[in-house]
């Protein structure tokens, strides 16, 4: 891929930046020109197929970006995280430094000072307080997400740079509602039809359903300011590079 570069004359800073995210709601925070964003719908499953697909294909950067679960006690919902370092099942993924360096002072400029510490990546929503504590035990990581570590893997597999920003949704002492595990289309929407069926078969979900978006917003909020501030510093680094 460098030799293609060299070849072509082509900078990093003319390619596009593929971010990744779990929702559409999470992408649209960051949508602009030169970037193209790929949702997994909270399916591990779909989101490495969208990237076998997406194999030759030359980006400027990969980026992980989107809502977290939180695993540091210390982080409430809307703390954002730039990932030092991608912990995943057998496997620990760098990101590169000057990227992720972008990544704080876009985090920085909306007034809400980011965390520098590791991510893990599961396949599976970490739904209760029980598997946050385990993750946490293993890893020693501030955060989990289901996309950070497909995203590394695809990065180091193209040899492209990569870097991670996520906002705590859901904190560490938060068990989310049972229906948060299939609520989300395959296109990346949240399912309304199923949230309504399930809350009317088990309406006891309903109160953690309300925490539970009141603490979503709270986190889309600082996605929305970073977004904005991300893409005109990335397309400046990546020029760089």
């Amino acid at each position: 891929m460098f030799d293609f570069f060299k070849r072509r004359k082509i900078r990093r800073g003319d390619l596009p930046v593929l971010l990744i995210t779990g929702m559409k709601r999470e992408a649209a925070c960051a949508a602009g020109d030169g970037v193209i964003t790929l949702c997994s719908s909270a399916s591990a499953a779909q989101l490495r197929q969208s990237l076998e697909r997406l194999k030759g294909q030359d980006f400027g950067a990969v980026i992980s970006f989107g809502l977290a679960g939180g695993l540091d006690p210390a982080l409430r919902p809307g703390d954002a995280i730039v990932a030092r370092e991608i912990i995943a099942q057998g496997a620990r993924y760098a990101v590169h430094p000057r990227l992720a360096a972008a990544m704080i002072d876009a985090v920085a400029k909306t007034g809400r000072a980011p965390v520098s510490d590791a991510l893990v990546g599961v396949d599976q929503m970490a739904m209760d307080v029980a598997a946050k504590t385990a993750l946490r035990k293993q890893t020693g990581a501030a955060a989990v997400d289901m996309e950070s570590h497909i995203a590394a893997a695809f990065a180091k597999a193209n040899r492209t740079p990569f870097a991670a920003v996520r906002v705590v949704a859901d904190p560490a002492t938060r068990t989310l509602p049972p229906l948060a595990a299939k609520a989300i289309t395959p296109d990346g929407d949240i399912d309304n039809g199923y949230v309504t069926r399930e809350l009317i078969r088990a309406p006891g979900q309903i109160g953690e359903l309300i925490r539970t978006g009141l603490d979503s917003r709270a986190a889309l909020s600082t996605l929305g300011r970073v977004g904005p501030a991300l893409g005109p510093l990335l397309r400046l680094m990546l020029a760089d590079l």
